[in-house]
């Protein structure tokens, strides 16, 4: 009979051990899924680029004034010097995304929202907010993947609970310029077109995708 050696056995173990910390875990305080090295680039940008005027929407005319919920009003500080920031008072046309380090699709989607920011120049807002999240992970997340647009911070998800619905992130919210939420997308990771398409439909900014 052929006996059977402990590689078997001792290989399963690894591989179920293994399994137990994919990266869907959230990590440890400090903790940066993907990222073995952080890179030497800063990430994200100042708050006080919010309160900069935006241009006039290009293309088909945004939906009705009126409609829509406000913003909740809170304040969250921001990741770039930490002062504070009134979430409520914040006006668009504005795509806002919470994320965090420790969410796969919202690693995925992140990139795109960068191309967005980049594409979409000063007719459109993109800001970032970082919902239940170590800074430090976070940090190296927005260094990693070279994130230039305004990001808040909100360790405690307060800007989740206070949305009310589904507690799952990522979630993407269209604004208008009255602060209204126009939509709010939690389909998964978002790409370049369904993004554009989003904009141009709920906010009637047409950037090229």
């Amino acid at each position: 009979m052929k006996r059977l050696g402990l590689g078997g056995p001792l290989l399963a173990l690894v591989l179920l051990a293994a399994a137990c910390t994919g990266p869907d875990a959230e990590p440890e305080a400090g903790a940066a899924p993907g990222a073995e090295e952080s890179a030497t680039t800063a990430a994200f940008a100042d708050c006080a680029v919010l309160t900069a005027p935006v241009a006039a929407p290009s293309g088909p005319a945004g939906p009705t004034p009126g409609s829509g919920r406000l913003l909740p009003a809170l304040s969250l500080p921001c990741f770039v010097g930490g002062g504070e920031v009134a979430v409520g008072e914040l006006r668009g046309p504005a795509v806002v995304n919470l994320w965090a380090s420790w969410c796969p699709p919202c690693r995925k989607e992140l990139p795109a929202f960068q191309r967005l920011a980049e594409r979409a120049g000063d007719r459109l807002r993109v800001v970032g907010v970082n919902s239940g999240d170590a800074r430090p992970a976070a940090q190296s997340i927005g260094e990693d993947f070279g994130l230039e647009f305004p990001n808040l911070y909100d360790r405690d998800k307060r800007l989740l609970t206070e949305l009310g619905g589904r507690a799952v992130l990522p979630v993407t919210l269209l604004v208008d310029a009255e602060g209204r939420i126009r939509h709010r997308d939690e389909t998964g990771a978002l790409d370049d077109a369904e993004l554009a398409t989003l904009v141009r439909r709920h906010l009637g900014v047409a950037v090229p995708s």
